[in-house]
């Protein structure tokens, strides 16, 4: 369909063949239509609204077919031939009027057309005035009549199955033989407003702003299309534009051809598309490939996320496993990932190797107390006897002061053989002990009242406030404990002073409190204080070898306990807890007394 301007309005019209005939159809606005009026022939000539039909033939004989507004229905077109004016009735004609005009269709027979046509719409609102003229050609001379040819439109519907675009077909003079297909078709019409509303059409709107010539994207009605870039295509060489359609504002390219008969040219092919289509199919690709882009990520990411999962998992086993070697107070030095060829395997065999290294030594010192003992019983025996009988001698003054030396150092070192092998003897009951359930503050009662009788100079008090005393351990090993810690706050105390012993328990612990005046303790000392050989006493004796607390540390920790030291107001304070209701297990992998409910 194409369009006229006319005095009310457009006027739409379709021309077209179909074997024999012509076929018109014309769809006009009119704001007041004027009727022929054939009845009264005393009143002269009457002008009405009215369709003409102009066709001139080869030789140059123009014909005028007129179909005058006479009434709703089939009415008879006349005839004009020069100055002879008659009804042809071979014309069939409908004339229906509708809410914003009239509509005219209309059969004539082929042969009564010549080769040029044009059509010419009159609009009065008063019969006594010509009105307005509206036609679609300039000047007096029709344009050529070209009608569609069927093959090239089959062949042009066959190549816009696509929703958006337009094919067009024009002959060397520009003629269109052709038009197939829509810029503004309703299956793109979802996706079209879609690519038109959104970033996309700004961004084609602002990178390719439409030509001077917007208005010549659609095909002229006419017939011929006569845009610069066809034209271009016409003179043989292909050409591109860019439009924006006047009736949508959407952007719309256009692309021309020439069509080639060997050397000759016989026409030019306009291939139309819309942004929205162009849109569209931009964006299915860019969804696609969005959608690949976001399903590859995700996949490398999953991936990237279980590997990495899967090292901070070993990672953090090897970790727990380097952290546990030495719970026990033994080395274990199986770790996990040690057979894998990759860093984390061989950060686990150096690991092992380390710890492999730690428990050899670990041995060697665990074992020390005990073989230092046995080699040098021997030959300090050897020396204490050899003192003896030396002193039965008849020795100088400066002689006797000498052996008296000697045999200080000797019983010196008697008696750190004594406390060495006394502590590993009791690292040896601690990890053999079988533990038995008992109450802790029976064992205090009796153990105070024996230590009474052994220092009747000190006084020790008894505070027991413990509601559940009960554990699950070695009596024997915890009298142990505790004469180490009497016999430690009796050095620091003096004659007269108050020894307090308290027991009290919370929800999980028994714990046993050790106090005696006297001085502090030094904060650089508090924390060296259960190690072997560690003494703060001031005299050089030699009687108290640091080994009391070291074995009153070894019998808390067996019991799966804790001792620390803590300075008071008045004294010092040695504070055991004990878990209560504690289970003794011996395993190859837990070898010291371990509690539990």
């Amino acid at each position: 369909a194409a369009t006229l301007r006319g005095a009310d309005g457009a006027i739409r019209y379709v021309v077209g063949v179909h074997r024999q005939y012509l076929f018109m159809h014309i769809d006009a606005r009119d704001a007041a239509i004027v009727f022929n009026d054939t009845q009264d022939a005393n009143s002269g000539y009457k002008y009405s609204d009215q369709v003409s039909l102009v066709s001139i033939d080869n030789n140059g004989e123009q014909t005028i077919f007129r179909f005058r507004a006479e009434a709703p229905g089939q009415i008879i077109a006349t005839r004009q031939i020069d100055d002879q004016v008659f009804d042809e009735t071979r014309v069939v004609a409908h004339w229906q009027d509708t809410p914003n005009g009239y509509r005219l269709e209309a059969r004539i027979p082929r042969n009564l057309i010549g080769t040029r046509l044009g059509i010419a719409v009159t609009n009065t609102n008063d019969s006594s005035s010509p009105g307005v003229r509206s036609t679609t050609f300039s000047g007096t001379v029709p344009g050529p009549f070209v009608s569609v040819s069927p093959v090239l439109q089959s062949v042009a519907a066959g190549y816009v199955q696509q929703p958006g675009l337009r094919l067009m077909i024009a002959n060397r003079d520009g003629w269109r033989l052709a038009l197939a297909g829509s810029l503004s078709s309703s299956a793109n019409g979802d996706s079209a407003q879609q690519a038109g509303s959104g970033w996309l059409r700004l961004a084609y709107n602002i990178l390719l702003k439409p030509g001077a010539e917007a208005a010549l994207a659609e095909p002229d009605p006419s017939g011929r299309e006569q845009q610069s870039y066809v034209s271009t295509a016409l003179q043989g060489t292909p050409a591109s534009r860019w439009f924006r359609s006047p009736d949508t504002g959407r952007a719309v390219t256009s692309v021309a051809h020439p069509i080639w008969s060997g050397t000759v040219q016989t026409g030019a092919i306009i291939l139309q598309q819309s942004t929205d289509a162009i849109l569209s199919l931009t964006n299915q690709a860019l969804t696609r490939l969005i959608t690949l882009t976001l399903i590859s990520t995700i996949g490398v990411a999953l991936v990237l996320l279980g590997y990495a999962s899967w090292l901070s998992s070993r990672i953090r086993h090897l970790s727990n496993a380097a952290g546990r070697a030495l719970d026990d107070k033994r080395v274990r030095t199986a770790l996990p990932s040690a057979l894998a060829g990759d860093e984390i395997g061989d950060l686990s065999r150096s690991f092992s190797s380390v710890l492999q290294q730690l428990g050899d030594y670990n041995d060697y010192l665990r074992t020390l107390a005990a073989k230092l003992s046995h080699e040098l019983r021997t030959p300090l025996t050897i020396v204490s006897s050899s003192l003896e009988n030396l002193e039965h001698e008849e020795l100088s003054a400066d002689a006797l002061k000498y052996t008296a030396r000697a045999r200080e150092g000797a019983d010196r070192l008697r008696r750190i053989l004594t406390a060495m092998s006394e502590a590993s003897r009791t690292e040896a009951l601690i990890e053999n002990a079988e533990p038995e359930e008992f109450d802790l503050s029976t064992v205090l009662e009796s153990t105070v009242a024996a230590y009474d009788d052994a220092w009747p100079e000190r006084q020790f008090v008894l505070r027991n406030n413990s509601t559940n005393s009960t554990v699950r351990g070695s009596p024997e090993l915890i009298i142990q404990m505790l004469d180490k810690l009497a016999d430690n706050a009796v050095e620091f105390s003096v004659a007269g002073d108050v020894i307090t012993i308290s027991l009290d328990s919370d929800a999980k612990h028994v714990v046993i409190g050790v106090t005696n005046p006297g001085p502090p303790l030094p904060e650089n000392m508090r924390t060296q204080l259960f190690h072997s050989m560690v003494s703060v006493r001031s005299d050089d004796s030699g009687k108290h070898l640091g080994f009391g607390l070291y074995i009153a540390h070894l019998i808390a920790e067996g019991h799966g306990g804790s001792i620390v030291a803590e300075n008071t107001d008045d004294g010092v304070s040695f504070i055991i807890r004990i878990p209560m209701h504690i289970t003794t297990t011996d395993t190859e992998h837990h070898r010291s007394i371990t509690h539990g409910e």
